[in-house]
């Protein structure tokens, strides 16, 4: 008879919104069950939520948490990362440690968790649904078997890009981390124009929404530019040109760039 191949065994260092989210994809993916997981944290009521929602083993000591893991996720907020490497400091050679920190580039995690294998990911918001995107890279030290484990992690909450280069990590937090924010923004003066001009609430937040999911399923599908898939809705004098031109009027593009931008730098300086 075959061997059975040994399950993963992961701890999740934090266990709030993103570390949850991770937990409930894993689950439903079954990429490890909740005999193989533990989850440290700070909040005794996270704690019993996650215990009881999840039927997972939780702690309040981070050392002991990682102890046995193949994979160490560390979900906590960037203020706390300092504190919380003094605690799980120099984990086994053999153990990997995700880090989904804004700004936590792979040199200060490996320095400051005195470890070389490891992964640095840039999750988004709607990996709470299981509809994100998540780009992510990792130290040249990180094997191949390593890396499917954090990949096959990573996709439970969406889509995975993985790229050799952690430049792209900073800008990928600016456009998919920060953009979700843009996107909900966009979508509430959306509803709020559509009130505006004499719609009852409810309909116009579902026109809203249908527009929105119906044109980024259009962009995805259809295979044609953006511009072009516009351009076949703008006709000569009509309303989309007025109102088109009404967005150009107040540099929707150029704020929507520098926004962008900044959100980049901030990104860089954290």
């Amino acid at each position: 008879m075959a061997k059975r191949e040994r399950r993963a065994r992961i701890a999740f260092i934090g266990g709030g919104a993103m570390g949850e989210a991770m937990i409930r994809g894993i689950l439903t993916k079954k990429v490890a069950i909740p005999q193989d997981m533990v989850v440290s944290d700070v909040s005794p009521i996270r704690r019993e939520l996650l215990n009881k929602k999840y039927g997972l083993s939780t702690l309040a000591d981070n050392r002991k948490a990682m102890e046995n893991a193949d994979l160490i996720v560390l979900a906590v907020k960037p203020q706390n990362l300092r504190q919380v490497a003094e605690e799980i400091r120099a984990p086994s050679p053999e153990q990997l440690v995700l880090s989904i920190l804004a700004g936590g580039t792979l040199s200060k995690l490996c320095q400051d968790l005195n470890h070389s294998c490891v992964v640095r990911a840039a999750p988004n918001m709607p990996a709470q649904i299981g509809q994100g995107i998540t780009v992510w890279t990792a130290t040249a030290e990180t094997n191949k078997k390593q890396k499917e484990l954090a990949q096959a992690v990573l996709s439970a909450l969406g889509k995975e890009i993985y790229v050799a280069d952690e430049k792209y990590l900073d800008m990928v937090t600016a456009l998919g981390g920060s953009g979700a924010a843009y996107v909900f923004l966009f979508i509430e003066a959306f509803i709020d124009a559509g009130v505006h001009i004499g719609l009852p609430r409810s309909i116009a937040q579902e026109v809203v929404l249908q527009t929105m999911i119906g044109s980024t399923c259009a962009v995805e599908k259809m295979g044609k530019h953006p511009a072009e898939l516009k351009n076949m809705v703008t006709s000569p004098g009509g309303t989309t040109t007025e109102a088109l031109l009404q967005l150009e009027k107040g540099a929707f593009r150029y704020h929507l760039l520098e926004a962008v931008a900044a959100a980049h730098a901030k990104a860089q300086r954290l």
